[in-house]
């Protein structure tokens, strides 16, 4: 067999953005790469262990004019494509393991405030959800404590995660903690038709009374007019701050509502009569 040529390497969010890489250097199509994948893409979890895509491209064998200007229009996802099957296993095993159905976060959400079950949680439900999380987080090269589940009313289940790493798990401007919470809600709720009060490394506690100073004007305000539109806010934070405006106000209309770019505020009203 003919020993490569030392080739150079791409690298990019996608295989689609290496090859284009890839062959805007070489400036020929990318059928005439002659290339192998290094590394296929993954998306990780919860934000972690994300990989991106790495080709090696050894030469560009170009071809006369007119078969380049014919083949220009190949689409580069018809080529990578080809090579999805090389993670496709990995991540099917990952959405196994954490045994999850796949909804969009907005529609989580939207179940968040309306749709839980009113029926308390057997304790062997609550030791199922705790053995399943800790089994899934022993994966991970993180130095945390066991993670605790219990019922912390009868339509909430409280997870708390603690250690010397549980930091990690917030991520920059909460936006793990923020995977995690719709990950750990799709599952519970799906399954148990529960809430969940997710508890990392103090996290939850400081965003509720960052958010309890943030609201003090504001219920004083509703107090005076009986009305109030909030700014918008992102994943957990909603759920904070409508759990605090109802019960400040338990008799008024207090619901989640979406402007026209689809972010969510509350609004605050009286009943109509």
């Amino acid at each position: 067999m003919e020993k490569k040529h030392t080739g150079i390497a791409f690298e990019g969010a996608t295989l689609e953005e290496a090859y284009a890489k890839a062959a805007s250097a070489y400036n020929c199509s990318i059928t005439d790469l002659e290339s192998e994948v290094i590394q296929a893409p993954s998306a990780g979890v919860f934000g972690l262990f994300k990989k991106n895509a790495v080709i090696k491209v050894y030469k560009c064998n170009k071809k006369n004019q007119e078969d380049k200007k014919r083949k220009s229009d190949v689409n580069i996802k018809d080529v990578s494509d080809e090579l999805e099957n090389l993670h496709k296993e990995v991540e099917t095993k990952k959405d196994e393991k954490l045994d999850i159905a796949s909804k969009k976060s907005s529609e989580i959400f939207d179940d968040f405030y309306d749709k839980t079950s009113t029926e308390s949680i057997d304790d062997n439900a609550l030791f199922e959800i705790e053995t399943q999380i800790n089994i899934l987080f022993k994966e991970l090269p993180y130095n945390l404590e066991a993670v605790k589940v219990s019922q912390y009313d009868d339509d909430t289940i409280y997870i708390e995660f603690q250690g010397e790493d549980s930091a990690l798990l917030i991520g920059k401007e909460g936006y793990r903690y923020k995977a995690l919470s719709y990950i750990l809600f799709n599952w519970i709720h799906e399954k148990y038709g529960k809430m969940i009060r997710l508890e990392i490394a103090e996290f939850l506690s400081s965003q509720e009374e960052n958010m309890k100073r943030y609201l003090e004007p504001i219920i004083e305000e509703i107090k005076e007019q009986g009305y109030y539109k909030t700014k918008t806010f992102d994943g957990i934070l909603v759920h904070i701050a409508l759990s605090q405006l109802r019960e400040a106000f338990p008799d008024k209309y207090i619901a989640v509502k979406n402007n026209t770019r689809g972010e969510k505020y509350i609004l605050v009203n009286e009943y109509k009569r």
